[in-house]
């Protein structure tokens, strides 16, 4: 039996000292993971359990470790915010994970940035509407190549930064996520059954704001390095 058209090719992530690919199959996201950006998006981190939403996996754009990367600035916006975020990739899956048991579950962890059409968001939000066209525009979740945990280890702390045209717009450290990488498994996999190749995008700090076309934005995270995109 032959496809009607084309199989489309599936993203796979470089993975650093190796010339082995990661296969990603779905891209989790977590809102409002530090609190002071949930306070500059108007909400109240004591209070708000946390929430998901999802991009496609096509949506990501492979970013190296060198060198700077053209970002495409998407259509049908004019407020076109920067998140940057840690990635974790799960080697394995599961349902109802343990939290105690969660992070033996990721193979590695990766750069990523969570790009946002916000008119669109904040026009969804007024109107009680799902985030996607805000959250989901192609190239919207740039991210860089792949560490293995096995190398890296599970981070809990270290500073999370990115700047444009040199200058530093959010600065936070990985210890002050509300909800720990693992306590994001373990709750995901509560409403999910979770597979290998799966991403999380486990949040950003406060300082997100608007990029324009000609600016360079700089993520980096400790121990990761930084990965480069130039916006067209």
């Amino acid at each position: 039996m032959l496809s009607v058209i084309p199989n489309p090719p599936r993203i796979a992530l470089p993975i650093v000292g190796s010339d082995d690919l990661f296969p990603v199959r779905r891209v989790y996201c977590i809102g409002r993971n530090y609190a002071a950006h949930a306070r500059e998006m108007g909400a109240d981190p004591d209070r708000e359990p946390p929430f998901f939403f999802m991009k496609p996996a096509d949506a990501l754009q492979l970013v190296p470790a060198h060198g700077t990367t053209e970002h495409p600035y998407p259509p049908r916006t004019t407020n076109y915010h920067f998140e940057v975020e840690l990635v974790a990739a799960l080697g394995e899956g599961g349902i109802d994970i343990p939290k105690e048991r969660a992070a033996a579950h990721v193979y590695g962890y990766a750069i990523g940035l969570d790009m946002t059409r916000r008119d669109l968001q904040d026009e969804a939000k007024k109107l009680a509407r799902p985030w996607d066209l805000g959250k989901a525009a192609d190239f919207s979740a740039p991210i860089g190549p792949l560490h293995r945990a096995a190398s890296f280890g599970h981070p809990d702390r270290g500073a999370i930064t990115l700047g444009v045209d040199g200058v530093v717009r959010q600065s936070g450290d990985l210890g002050e996520m509300i909800w720990s990488v693992p306590e994001q498994i373990a709750l995901l996999s509560t409403y999910f059954t979770l597979a290998p190749g799966d991403l999380i995008f486990t949040g950003t700090p406060s300082g997100v704001g608007p990029v324009d076309r000609g600016q360079t934005m700089s993520a980096a995270i400790e121990g990761l390095g930084t990965i480069s995109l130039v916006v067209t």
